[in-house]
């Protein structure tokens, strides 16, 4: 079964004249374990999606299915949409938005206590997040002493600390070089592969797609067929 489903997903901004098609009717389904790649320009509709899908922008038209739970269909449904986001969803954006006055281990661990996990709790498993991500030795760190490739793994730790079925990057590289981003997407891809979790990658990018499962195509809106990458992950692709 797929993690994600979105039917016909599309999102207008305005109204009459001056209505614009930011997203066009957009439909892919992603499956656990799968490393996916929305590839385009600036302006293309790339955010716009991975906003739809999470429902911080809701769409304009469209349905939408994570963890086998519906989410949208033309409209919210009876679920807790932000308590859904915070047990199911993990995001790694751009900007790092850590809390400057945090520890990389506390800003891991607030996650976790948001959810109801005792504090002792949160900031052990927090650690062994970090451990998993090889930044262990920077758990008693300031982001203002980290580098910036440190502060995106501690970012991703954030992402991860509820083991959500989904995780959304949106241009998690595009503040780092090419070495210091590309140990980034490696990382997402053993996130994918080790637990399980769909992994959803905005770029605009060519050089960060290396080892992705699938790749999508988006321009002025519109989403192109899926680029299958058969050797990166063949099993991924199967429910």
């Amino acid at each position: 079964m797929a993690v994600v489903e979105i039917h016909a997903v599309s999102q207008t901004f305005g109204e009459g004249e001056l209505a614009v098609q930011a997203l066009k009717p957009a439909s892919l389904a992603i499956a656990a374990g799968e490393l996916v790649a929305l590839l385009g320009p600036s302006g293309s509709g790339k955010s716009t999606l991975l906003l739809a899908i999470s429902l911080i922008q809701p769409p304009t038209r469209g349905r939408i299915v994570i963890a086998g739970q519906t989410l949208y269909d033309d409209g919210p449904t009876a679920i807790d949409v932000r308590a859904f986001r915070r047990r199911h969803i993990g995001f790694v954006f751009q900007q790092h938005n850590l809390i400057p006055f945090l520890t990389a281990q506390e800003n891991v661990a607030l996650m976790l206590q948001i959810n109801g996990v005792s504090r002792r709790e949160a900031r052990r498993r927090a650690l062994d997040l970090l451990g998993y991500l090889e930044i262990a030795h920077r758990a008693d760190a300031l982001p203002a002493r980290l580098s910036g490739g440190e502060q995106q793994r501690v970012a991703i730790g954030r992402a991860l600390a509820n083991e959500p079925a989904l995780i959304l990057a949106d241009e998690p590289t595009a503040a780092l070089d090419t070495e210091r981003g590309s140990k980034v997407m490696a990382m997402l891809r053993k996130i994918a592969r080790e637990r399980r979790s769909a992994v959803i990658a905005v770029t605009h990018d060519h050089r960060m797609i290396e080892g992705f499962d699938t790749v999508y195509h988006l321009d002025d809106g519109r989403l192109g067929q899926a680029e299958r990458r058969a050797a990166a992950n063949p099993a991924a692709a199967s429910p």
